[in-house]
């Protein structure tokens, strides 16, 4: 793909949902969890589909979640820009990787952006988009609020990092799409094993410039944070339901 292309060519969306949220001990998977009345991949999903700047969507989906995704989600909510839904891989980044395979070659650049997280923006996808399209590779972050401190395995603090150059890493990470393919080649290649697709396009060369989110873009992992997810759905459905020159008590 040429460096026009690059720059002209459609926005693609892959949205990551193969996980088996382990971690949240529930038998319901934390992609299909109901909050706020909408399963977890509905809030996030309506997010991309209603974004002008999103061309088309690609979810990944575990291969045990395909019929219901497509059979249920897929027709209650009909989204116009979902344009396939792919089985995922063992890890994250085989399923980000089956993700970009099924993306179009016209596609300019890639948002990949996690299942679990629903309350992403649309001001924060744009400005990834806009960023990638920059800088070649962006990341959507925050900064961290607490002290950090690097510790050993005998348990005595090694480091207190600068909080001030600390950011946690979120989702959307977004790509010119050669960019991050060469990422994960490479990866593949090497045996390379990383746990987002910006340490990817780090260990590959590549300089990931960072946009600033919001702390409500949080992701669905455990039991706690379902708690924060119905607080966040709450008053995102009040905010909605204002009329316009009203405002909180």
């Amino acid at each position: 793909m040429g460096k026009d292309q690059q720059s002209t060519g459609k926005v693609s969306a892959v949205i990551v949902a193969a996980g088996t949220g382990s971690r949240m001990n529930m038998n319901e998977k934390k992609q299909f969890i109901t909050i706020g009345g909408l399963p977890v991949i509905v809030h996030c999903l309506k997010v991309f589909d209603n974004c002008n700047a999103i061309d088309d969507i690609i979810v990944v989906i575990n291969s045990d979640d395909i019929d219901y995704f497509t059979g249920d989600i897929c027709k209650r909510f009909l989204f116009s820009k979902i344009k396939s839904v792919v089985i995922g891989g063992e890890t994250r980044q085989q399923s980000v990787y089956n993700g970009l395979k099924a993306v179009d070659m016209d596609t300019g650049i890639v948002a990949i952006h996690d299942g679990a997280r629903p309350f992403i923006r649309e001001e924060e996808i744009i400005a990834s988009i806009e960023a990638a399209r920059k800088f070649g590779a962006s990341c959507v972050a925050v900064p961290v609020k607490d002290t950090i401190k690097t510790v050993g395995k005998d348990g005595f603090v090694l480091d207190t990092p600068d909080r001030t150059t600390l950011w946690a890493v979120q989702t959307p990470q977004t790509f010119k799409y050669d960019i991050i393919v060469r990422a994960h080649d490479l990866a593949r290649e090497k045996g390379l094993s990383g746990s987002d697709d910006a340490f990817l396009a780090e260990a590959a060369g590549y300089k990931v410039y960072i946009v600033e989110g919001s702390y409500d873009n949080i992701k669905i992992t455990t039991r706690e944070d379902l708690l924060f997810a119905e607080y966040l759905a709450g008053r995102d459905r009040q905010d909605v339901t204002m009329l316009p020159g009203q405002s909180h008590s």
